[in-house]
């Protein structure tokens, strides 16, 4: 078998994810990568064959979207020649993580996908939304990379083909202990405007990961990082709690392992807002946004909040076992239909002699 598997590459969770799932994936024949996106700070670490600059979310110093440079990278011819030169008709399976010129690319070709992970969650009216929708946002989680069938992760199952989270090896492997301090990872926000609410909270010590760092430092109680999933995981496990933003990679990761959660949604990512719902529905502290007295409540959530966990129904071996279940279905639906096409009815009379 032949498999196509697009990658987003805006932020690092569908990188992560991807990394963890190839290897299974490679059980079932030959894998091709295409990454799209330029706003991921992980090094990938797999094998592309196909990239691209893609549909990327960039984000500005205090919490927002950047919606300047965001506009300013679009090109829609760009995309749509990309499209048409995606070979997806060579591919037995295609397998798109919310990858917009891949979705166009199969709709030119009449190509059946499977998107398979996070947003595909959101095509089910159960998945827990803000209480003020919103409709553009709405849209785009519906229609950005749109699909023939969807298996969707989240932190619960709220539907039928929605499964729990894939949490690396790493992580499940790891003996998780305290020693006492908070790993932050808030790519939304600058070091400037964050550091002067953790230097205001002297008797925790905060493990600062960022990309503005190139060189590990340390200011008073803040220890600085630059960004590695390794380092990053490493002080996830030995921490006490976790401060994030609202996606869903790291927050998983972070209730998996038993950690205190504090969360920071992207103000005008809608995909996140959802993600702080179902956080704050589950007891997740949820901040809005940081600002005046952001210390008192980190101060306040570091001494009364308590865990939330999280388990897995499924391995990871079992969700790609399911997903191939679904890729089986789809390619015999593709072969029955095919039979009936306009350009078949020769091999039709041919069968029927």
């Amino acid at each position: 078998m032949k498999i196509l598997y697009a990658v987003q590459a805006t932020g690092n969770g569908h990188i992560s994810r991807a990394i963890q799932i190839l290897p299974y994936l490679k059980q079932y024949g030959e894998v091709d990568i295409f990454l799209s996106g330029e706003n991921a700070n992980l090094n990938v670490g797999m094998p592309v064959k196909y990239s691209s600059k893609g549909l990327s979310l960039f984000y500005g110093n205090s919490g927002k979207l950047d919606y300047y440079t965001m506009f300013k990278k679009f090109s829609l011819k760009r995309i749509w020649n990309e499209a048409k030169q995606l070979p997806v008709e060579k591919y037995d399976l295609v397998l798109n993580d919310f990858e917009s010129i891949t979705s166009l690319a199969c709709k030119f070709k009449n190509v059946p996908s499977i998107q398979f992970g996070h947003q595909a969650s959101f095509q089910s009216a159960l998945t827990p939304r803000p209480k003020k929708k919103d409709l553009l946002g709405e849209f785009i989680l519906k229609n950005y990379a749109p699909s023939t069938k969807y298996l969707g992760l989240h932190f619960e199952s709220y539907d039928a083909n929605i499964y729990n989270p894939i949490i690396k090896s790493e992580i499940i492997e790891a003996n998780a202990v305290n020693e006492g301090h908070v790993t932050v990872y808030l790519s939304h926000y600058s070091n400037a405007v964050l550091e002067q609410y953790l230097l205001a909270v002297p008797e925790i010590k905060f493990e600062v990961f960022s990309k503005e760092i190139k060189t590990a430092c340390v200011k008073n109680n803040i220890y600085y990082y630059p960004i590695s999933n390794t380092l990053f995981t490493q002080s996830m496990i030995r921490s006490a709690g976790v401060i994030t933003g609202a996606g869903f990679e790291t927050p998983a990761e972070a209730m998996y392992l038993g950690k205190k959660l504090m969360c920071l949604p992207i103000r005008g990512q809608y995909e996140q807002l959802c993600n702080a719902a179902a956080l704050s529905n589950m007891g997740v502290s949820v901040v809005d946004k940081i600002e005046q007295g952001f210390n008192e409540k980190i101060k306040m959530w570091f001494s009364h909040s308590n865990s939330i966990g999280l388990t897995l129904q499924h391995s990871t071996y079992q969700l790609i076992q399911l997903l191939m279940e679904e890729a089986k279905a789809l390619q015999a639906n593709k072969e029955k239909t095919s039979v009936f096409e306009p350009n078949n009815f020769a091999l039709m009379n041919e069968l029927s002699l």
